[in-house]
């Protein structure tokens, strides 16, 4: 659906350039689109590599496993389905503290095999446990502290005070994490899968 929108995007772009004799203009944006795309992405290189360099140092160092042992409580009301010391556990603990972190990018390798080892703990099903849907609204919607990556885009775009969203981002992420944690326990108490996965 959504290669439907960006072609019809495009398609309707292209034809009115094309009716004001402007299609010129098409490939001119397109070019400065990309540049503009590959330059914020070299300035971001070495944001992701201090965070990422963190999140490795915090992991190895032992953080990672005092986060999970204090959110450990949290988690086992959250993500009842999955037996304590399961990989997948420590595979959602590392992707939400890389969320915590707006280290998005990091968080995906992460979430990959959350999932991973949540599927094998579904009996090959071909349908998202229970498991599986809260760990995707906790992900979608995670708080987010240090919002680096925004940080780092609003640096590259030379603004006078990149990190004045630090406030503005932990309130509307936690509101939205607020949101879809209390969407995700009405929608499982009121599930067809209450009591079997």
């Amino acid at each position: 659906m959504l290669n439907l929108i960006w072609l019809l995007l495009l398609a309707s772009g292209i034809i009115v350039a094309a009716i004001n004799g402007n299609v010129e203009v098409v490939t001119e944006a397109a070019l400065s689109a990309a540049r503009g795309a590959v330059q914020v992405c070299f300035d971001l290189i070495g944001i992701m590599a201090l965070w990422l360099g963190i999140m490795r140092i915090a992991e190895r160092g032992g953080l990672i496993r005092i986060i999970a042992i204090l959110l450990k409580p949290i988690m086992s009301r959250l993500f009842p389905s999955i037996p304590a010391g399961h990989p997948a556990m420590g595979a959602i603990i590392l992707n939400l503290s890389a969320n915590i972190l707006g280290l998005g990018n990091a968080a995906t390798p992460f979430g990959m095999k959350a999932m991973q080892e949540m599927q094998k703990l579904n009996a090959g099903s071909s349908e998202a446990s229970q498991a599986m849907c809260t760990f995707l609204a906790l992900n979608t919607s995670c708080i987010t502290l240090i919002p680096a990556t925004i940080i780092g885009v609003r640096l590259s775009f030379a603004s006078a005070n990149p990190t004045e969203i630090v406030g503005p981002c932990i309130f509307a992420t936690s509101i939205s994490m607020l949101i879809a944690v209390s969407m995700d326990y009405w929608f499982r108490s009121r599930s067809r899968w209450k009591g079997t996965r």
